[in-house]
Formats: structure tokens, C-alpha cells, sequence
């Protein structure tokens, strides 16, 4: 179709796009780029081509869509969110087969509905962002992929927060003799059973993976630094009823998930006090008891801080798996890793074949901020290094025209389903390309004043909630105690203020013939 801001022409031929900055041919140029074929950047492209927006693509460095789902294949993967919820409210599937949806089932729905909707055409497998650099006088990023160069108008970031894996930083970890692998890119080929094991980490993955691998290996050392507060997990087959249901009934699913989403605003009012989260540990801590008769052990596995500080956990698996003879509970330091073992803080070296790490992602640190360039020259990385990680209504960046954050800063969720919120910062993006159009915009780039007032009311809405004031370091935090990562109130607070995009809020421009572009302030 046919856009105000860049024609597209209609015998399927991009457009002929400026020459890249500092000599080179023309590249493809393109309206929307979007980075990521996860839930985000799958949800704008089904929504992009669903407004009438077909001058699109989206790049993806793996061979296949799915994001979190496609890389995370250990033993055991699955989600903690109500599969109802935890799907795209315009494509909801009614033939899961559990209350929670597992890795592959997850990584299905994502295939079938980039088939569905008619997103592969657009979708650039094999095509790693190395770069992308804002050009005022054009008013285009200016895209580098490991295939090839772009130009684009605007640019959509879809990575998320669990695209990066992080890797403790451990004395001799690098000259280990066996094999070592992180959780979310787990060695398939290496064969466990039998082998002498050491997990290092037993947060949100290794509480998956460990009851698993647990009856195979011949021995395994699990290291702990914190505790998890865990919950049982309701996890039901879906019965022949509520298929029928599913299936039969106009509106039920709708119903189910809406149901489930209203009510799990419930936890965020709990959540924003750690006096009230604390009534609520009982669940947990019952959970605990029930499951862990020994009292010494279950002393090493009794957090100190308030529940709901850290993630909260649900498994129903880990207690009885981690009380097998063949498991052991480190709960001291590890000082070094040496050629065939591990060494902790008290002496103790433990031999081991196999490390596998369990070490969560690189969430307040996101990679992709060291390849997006700005206005001014700066990368959004150093940016965030200077002032603290932070965007507009976590989605836009002051410096940064026309580029956009699915799931950046402050909206990570600790009571709900991340795709509430995806599907709000979509709606936003969508809103904002309406005005552009509208109005022959060149570019939107957020006032500092605005981002500044957002992030000021975001920290202070944290201010003595569980996340900041539970008595725990959690990787909600960045280095400096800052929270840059948990949106601290109800998602319909955030649906509604993304429902419309603001232009008061915005810097415009727009383009002027062939000469540079005029800034509108109206």
C-alpha cells in the first residue's frame, strides 16, 4: 500500500532508498524495520500487516521465529503464566493442553501464527542486527544486518529482556576441562546420564530443568546463592469439557482470559507493599514445609526476604528433586573452577564432568543498546550507562527519533503476562505511525522533559513496593539499586496511558521538498 511518508511503489519493487552515509550503493529502504521474531516483534508485524501496512520487514539472526521460545529448549521448559493469558488476545488458541503452555507447545503457537497472519514473507532469517544509526538530514536509520544494509523510517525493537544470556563471571570458568553450557542454549548432544554435575544458579530455569535431569545424572552439585520463594504450581490438563467449551462456545476463552487478567491485578495491590506481599508468603512457606521434612534443609532453603522481591517460583517438582540422595545443596561461594572441579569458599573442591549454568539474562543490560546509534552520535548504551536505563511509557527515548522499545525499560510484570503488555506498546507504535501518516511527519522524538516526568513518576510509584524495599538484589535492579525494569502498578494503568500517543509529549519534523527537515512544534 501506499504511504504519505515513503511511497511504496505497487509493482512490489522497494522504493530506491538514499545512499548510505558516507558513500556506498542505495539500499532497500524500508517504512517500519522491526528487530526480533519473539512475542513482540511477531505481535507488530501481525498488527502492521492487519492496519494495511505492508512496507515492512522484520530481522531475525536465528533460522527460525519464537525468540524466548525457540532458544530456551532445556529439559522442562515451560511458562508460569495461564496459557490464555499468556497469547496474543487477537489470535487465541483454544487448543491448549494445559493451564500453563509448554516450550514446545509455545514455540508452535508462535509458528502458527506467523503462518496464519502471513508474516514469513516479511521475516529476514539469518539477518543479525550489527548496527543502526539515526541520519538527521535524511531522518533514517540507517540498518546494518550480518546479510546486508537497510534504510528505514522508523525502528521497532522487539528484542525483550530474555534474549541475552548471562554468564557468571567466575575464576578459571573458561579453563574447565569438561562441558559447560548456559541453560538457554542447552547441549542437546551432551549426554547426561551418569555424569558428575554442577548447576550454578536455582532460579526461574534451574527450577525447571533440575527435576528433570535429576533422575539421570550420577551425581549432582546444585549451587545456591539466594533461595527462591516457590509456590506450588495448579498446572491441570485441559479436560474434554473445557475443550468442548474452548472450542464450542463464542466468547468463553475470551472470558477465561480476561478473568484471569483482571484478576491477577489483585497481586499488584499486593505487591505494593511488602507488609501485605508478607501475609501472603504463607503460601509459599506452607508450600515449603509441606514438601521439606528435614529442618536443617529447609532452613537453606528459607529466603530472608520478602516474598514476591525476587520472581516468585512455582513448581511442584523441585523440593522432591533436590531431597534425592544423589543431590547435593551447595549454599557456600564458589571462589574458583578449576580444570576437572569446583572450589567453594570453605575449601571444599567438588569434581565435576559437566557445568551447566543457570544464570538468568543480561535484563538491565541489553546488548542491543550497544548497536543502536542517535541523533546525536551517542549509543543508547552509553546513554543508559550515563542516566540509568529509561524510555517514555518504556517505549521511546529522548535522542533517539523514531525508534521504539517493545518491552523496554520499567515494563516488565511480577503478577502478570508480558503480552498485556506488549500488546499496549504495540497499540501505542500504531498510533504514533497514524499520526506520522496523518500528518507527513519525518520523525517523533520524545521531549526530555516528558521522559523525565514519566520516569520520575514510575520511581516514585516503586518507592517501598516489594521490588525495591523486600530485603532482596534481585535482577530487577541494575548496578546502581536502581529499578529500570518492574512496571509497579496495575497493567490497565499502562493500557491506558499508551491508548493514544501523545504528540504534545513528542519533537516533529517534517520534511520540506528535497531540503532538510523543519521541526514542528505545533
Amino acid at each position: 500500500m501506499t504511504s504519505i511518508l515513503e511511497p511504496a511503489r505497487d509493482d512490489g519493487v522497494a522504493a530506491p532508498a538514499a545512499p548510505r552515509p558516507g558513500g556506498g550503493g542505495p539500499t532497500r529502504h524500508l517504512r517500519v524495520a522491526v528487530i526480533g521474531s519473539g512475542f513482540s516483534g511477531l505481535g507488530m508485524a501481525i498488527r502492521l500487516l492487519r492496519g494495511g501496512t505492508d512496507d515492512f520487514l522484520v530481522f531475525e539472526r536465528a533460522d527460525e521465529v519464537g525468540g524466548t521460545w525457540r532458544d530456551n529448549t532445556y529439559p522442562g521448559a515451560a511458562c508460569d503464566v495461564m496459557s490464555h493469558l499468556y497469547s496474543f488476545s487477537f489470535a487465541q488458541n483454544p487448543g491448549w493442553k494445559s493451564t500453563f503452555g509448554k516450550q514446545d507447545e509455545l514455540l508452535a503457537y508462535l509458528r502458527d501464527v506467523a503462518d496464519r497472519f502471513g508474516v514469513r514473507p516479511h521475516i529476514r532469517f539469518g539477518h543479525e542486527l550489527l548496527s543502526a544509526r539515526w541520519d538527521e538530514p535524511t531522518r533514517r536509520w540507517y540498518i546494518e544486518t550480518s546479510q546486508g544494509d537497510y534504510t528505514a523510517q522508523v525502528l521497532v525493537s522487539g528484542t525483550g529482556y530474555l534474549s541475552e544470556a548471562a554468564y557468571p563471571d567466575i575464576p578459571g570458568l573458561d579453563d574447565f576441562e569438561g562441558t559447560v553450557f548456559h541453560s538457554s542454549r542447552w547441549d542437546h548432544g551432551h549426554d547426561l546420564k551418569g555424569r558428575d554435575v554442577a548447576v550454578i544458579g536455582t532460579g526461574a530455569s534451574a527450577i525447571q530443568f533440575v527435576p528433570k535431569i535429576q533422575p539421570e545424572v550420577g551425581r549432582l552439585d546444585l549451587y545456591q546463592r539466594t533461595p527462591a520463594w516457590i509456590g506450588p504450581k495448579n498446572d491441570k490438563p485441559t479436560g474434554a469439557l473445557q475443550s468442548k467449551l474452548l472450542h464450542k462456545v463464542p466468547g468463553y476463552q475470551n472470558f477465561r482470559r480476561n478473568f484471569n487478567m483482571w484478576g491477577r491485578e489483585i497481586l499488584a495491590f499486593v505487591m505494593k507493599r511488602p507488609e501485605v506481599a508478607g501475609k501472603m508468603q504463607k503460601m509459599a512457606s506452607d508450600h515449603l514445609a509441606k514438601s521439606v521434612p528435614d529442618e536443617a534443609l529447609r532452613a537453606r532453603l528459607t529466603p530472608d526476604y520478602v516474598m514476591a522481591c525476587k520472581r516468585l517460583l512455582f513448581s511442584n517438582t523441585w523440593y522432591p528433586a533436590i531431597q534425592q540422595p544423589n543431590v547435593d545443596l551447595v549454599t557456600d561461594a564458589i571462589t574458583e573452577v578449576r580444570a576437572k572441579s569446583v572450589v567453594t569458599a570453605d575449601g571444599t573442591e567438588r569434581v565435576v564432568d559437566t557445568i551447566i549454568l543457570g544464570t538468568g539474562f543480561r535484563a538491565t543490560d541489553r546488548p542491543v543498546a550497544g548497536r543502536i546509534t542517535g541523533r546525536d552520535g551517542r549509543l543508547l548504551r552509553d546513554v543508559w550507562r550515563e542516566h540509568g536505563m529509561a524510555a517514555h511509557r518504556g517505549t521511546t527515548v529522548a535522542g533517539f527519533p523514531n525508534l521504539f522499545l517493545l518491552l523496554g525499560p520499567n515494563t516488565t510484570l511480577g503478577h502478570s503476562s508480558q503480552v498485556v503488555m506488549i500488546e499496549a506498546q504495540i497499540g501505542y507504535v500504531l498510533d504514533a505511525l497514524k499520526h506520522m501518516e496523518r500528518r507527513g511527519l519525518a520523525s517523533v522524538e520524545v521531549r526530555e522533559e516528558a521522559q523525565r516526568a514519566w520516569n520520575d513518576e514510575v520511581q516514585k510509584r516503586l518507592d517501598g513496593t516489594v521490588w525495591n524495599a523486600g530485603n532482596c538484589r534481585s535482577w530487577y535492579l541494575d548496578e546502581h539499586g536502581r529499578n529500570p525494569s518492574i512496571w509497579p502498578t496495575y497493567t490497565w494503568r499502562f493500557r491506558r496511558r499508551t491508548r493514544r500517543f501523545d504528540l504534545a509529549e513528542y519533537r516533529l519534523a517534517t520534511s520540506v521538498g528535497a531540503g532538510r527537515p523543519t521541526l514542528d512544534h505545533a
